[in-house]
């Protein structure tokens, strides 16, 4: 292996070497039949990979494998030119036995045959394949880069939604980097296939003309022998040069010009063009008509025409044949038995989550159909288990012939919690608010976040990526609407089952201290609000060590789970801040005036649940007012008030500001300096 590896590394450098010397050092004719042949090889070498290619990343070497395969003709466009001006006298294999071939048994030995033939060849792989090709890969790579933004916000808001990890994230910005160079480099790699067909017109003319001034002034030939001899064999060298170039230039326009799919270029073709028996048997009526028009090659016209037919009559009864099976298959009868009598199993426990699906979506959800929306649920599952600190019950899906055939339906203990409506097989362009450019689609709302959107073909993806759109698949679309749910009811999702399966777990690292704590100090549905509390202020729970200790300190003393629960949160303080406000020194926050603190005070201990209405309007919108202030400032808004009015606050601004965060002072560090950005005064 270490063998193959070194010489895998020293190979480009002797092969880039090897060529340059070519251009300098006389070769042997036997030496040119050789690289000729060699040429030939690695040109269809390179036509056989970028048909079987998937997608252009797989072959991301190709524009410098086009560069090292172009220098490669010069160079032995070089080294024929110096044979055959030299010994071009002797015959047509002076210069080797391939480019013989070529100027005699390929145009039977005629010059002028031979130079249409070359000129064509010539005119094709400039004109026609290196232009396309250039002017595609140009347009490509433009549209690839700007699409760059969009695509990067795809990946993030997919590694956001516990989609991806951030390996695949990794890869996939990589891929997204390597794209933008590919075709980049394409554009710049078809100027070479351009000019070697300039440099080619350019090598024959001069074979030509200094082969006939060579052959009448240096060797006393005549005219016509000369021009004969020399004509050949510069046809022969040209021709042997630009069939490979040509056949290059073919595999470069197959890898810029085809869309990436899982299917290589035959498996489209045939997908695609030859598997509508409407469409062959259309043409197949349209050949037989031509067959029968008197003076027409009647014979070919009619064999294609009944060989379209029978392959149009084939597909469709293979067509047929599926229906009927599927048919089979969902459509058996149901086997009548005895009535047999009811017992437990026949009641149905509630799902803590499930997912219902309508017809058409089955094929997301199904494994034998290599569901997407199964794996990237299992991806949510794992995310949040990561942020959050417990691990939450498996989703049930199922599929529901109530919901229409596109929709789908999110329940948390048998209550609709979510529902949407997706169309497989096109993408949501998500407007985050900034595009103004319309794009061709149906318009419809984002079901996580009630953005306007458009289900598009997936023609447009790239398109919408490059004006500034977030374009998703109709898995990704469930599957962040699941991941926004459960994020939303992180609270509900912790379970009695589920706090036992913690302490199980943190009881591998610290048995004494589960031991020592539940339930010999506090019961576990008193641990089990604790968490909930937490969890319903958006705090992950995954330090659950510290807030065990924590309990375990305050519990001989303490039942109340709010205050518990204050007494836990002040144990994470620098975990709260690191998460409402990361490392930063200075924390800008709302405060309270000291008049509007005493009368909050005052109604706390007084035990009233509900505020005078005048007084809650004015501090909600007060709040609001100064939230938004943040916002535009780029900062997260939080409230900071003493450790007594915190859990009251915190409920009362819950609904209204979900984005608040309401801290007490004993939850920030001492290491912190607050900055108070904004004050709420109850008689403003």
């Amino acid at each position: 292996m270490s063998d193959r590896m070194q010489i895998s590394k020293f190979a480009p450098p002797i092969i880039i070497m090897l060529i340059l010397a070519m251009m300098i050092l006389p070769l042997p004719p036997f030496v040119l039949d050789i690289l000729f042949t060699f040429n030939i090889a690695v040109a269809v070498i390179v036509l056989m990979v970028s048909l079987y290619t998937l997608k252009p990343l797989d072959f991301s070497v190709f524009p410098t494998v086009l560069l090292i395969t172009t220098m490669l003709r010069l160079s032995l466009n070089v080294a024929s030119t110096r044979i055959v001006l030299l010994n071009g006298n002797t015959g047509p294999a002076a210069a080797g036995h391939v480019i013989e071939a070529f100027g005699h048994f390929l145009v039977r030995g005629n010059y002028t045959v031979g130079l249409v033939v070359f000129l064509i060849l010539v005119i094709i792989n400039f004109v026609v394949i290196t232009k396309g090709a250039g002017r595609i890969a140009e347009v490509s790579a433009r549209f690839t880069l700007d699409a760059m933004p969009g695509k990067q916000m795809a990946i993030d808001a997919d590694l956001n939604a516990g989609l991806i990890g951030e390996n695949e994230a990794r890869t996939r910005r990589l891929e997204i980097s390597q794209e933008a160079d590919f075709y980049g480099s394409m554009d710049g790699a078809s100027k070479f296939v351009r000019g070697d067909a300039v440099a080619g017109i350019i090598i024959v003319a001069i074979n030509i003309i200094g082969g006939l001034t060579v052959g009448v002034l240096q060797h006393g030939m005549s005219v016509s022998q000369a021009f004969n001899n020399y004509t050949l064999l510069a046809i022969g060298d040209g021709l042997v040069a630009q069939i490979p170039a040509l056949v290059i230039s073919t595999a470069a326009g197959l890898m810029v010009s085809r869309v990436t799919t899982n299917q290589d270029i035959g498996e489209q073709l045939h997908q695609q063009l030859f598997n509508k028996p409407g469409v062959l048997g259309l043409a197949g009526v349209v050949l037989g008509l031509l067959g029968v028009i008197p003076g027409m090659p009647n014979l070919v016209f009619l064999t294609f025409s009944a060989a379209l037919g029978i392959s149009a009559w084939a597909l469709r009864a293979s067509e047929e044949g599926n229906k009927e099976e599927t048919a089979d298959t969902f459509g058996q009868p149901v086997s009548s038995s005895a009535p047999i009598e009811v017992s437990w199993n026949d009641v149905s426990p509630v799902d803590v989550v499930s997912l219902e699906v309508g017809y058409r979506l089955i094929t997301l959800v199904d494994e034998a159909q290599d569901g997407e929306l199964l794996r990237r649920i299992r991806g949510i599952r794992k995310k949040f288990a990561q942020e959050f600190g417990f691990l939450v019950a498996p989703v049930h899906i199922r599929d529901n012939l109530e919901l229409k055939l596109n929709a789908y339906r999110i329940a948390l203990k048998g209550v609709e919690a979510g529902n949407g409506e997706i169309q497989v097989g096109q993408y949501l362009a998500i407007n985050p608010g900034r595009v103004l450019t319309p794009l061709p689609g149906i318009a419809t709302t984002d079901p996580t976040f009630g953005l306007p959107a458009l289900w598009i073909e997936s023609s447009l993806r790239e398109q919408a990526q490059s004006l500034g759109y977030t374009v998703v698949d109709a898995s990704t679309v469930v599957a962040t609407h699941l991941s926004q749910i459960f994020q939303s009811n992180a609270a509900e999702l912790l379970g009695r089952e589920e706090v036992q399966q913690l302490l199980d777990h943190t009881a591998k690292t610290s048995p004494k201290l589960v031991e020592d704590l539940v339930p010999k100090l506090i019961s576990i549905s008193t641990l089990q609000r604790v968490l909930q509390r937490l969890l319903e202020e958006r705090l992950n729970i995954r330090d659950v060590r510290t807030i065990l200790e924590t309990l375990a300190e305050y519990a001989p003393r303490i039942t109340d789970p709010e205050e518990l629960t204050a007494k836990v949160r002040e144990a994470m303080g620098r975990s709260i801040v690191q998460q409402i406000f990361g490392g930063a020194r200075e924390l800008p926050v709302i405060a309270l005036d000291g008049v509007l603190e005493k009368l909050l005070m005052q109604v706390v201990q007084n035990e009233v649940s509900v505020l005078e209405p005048g007084l809650a309007e004015n501090i909600m919108r007060q709040t609001h007012t100064a939230t938004e202030q943040l916002e535009r400032q780029g900062l997260i808004p939080a409230l900071i008030t003493p450790p007594s009015l915190r859990p009251f606050l915190a409920r009362f601004l819950r609904r209204a500001l979900p984005q608040l965060h309401v801290i007490s002072h004993g939850e920030i560090p001492d290491a912190k300096i607050i900055k108070v950005s904004a004050i709420l005064g109850g008689s403003r």
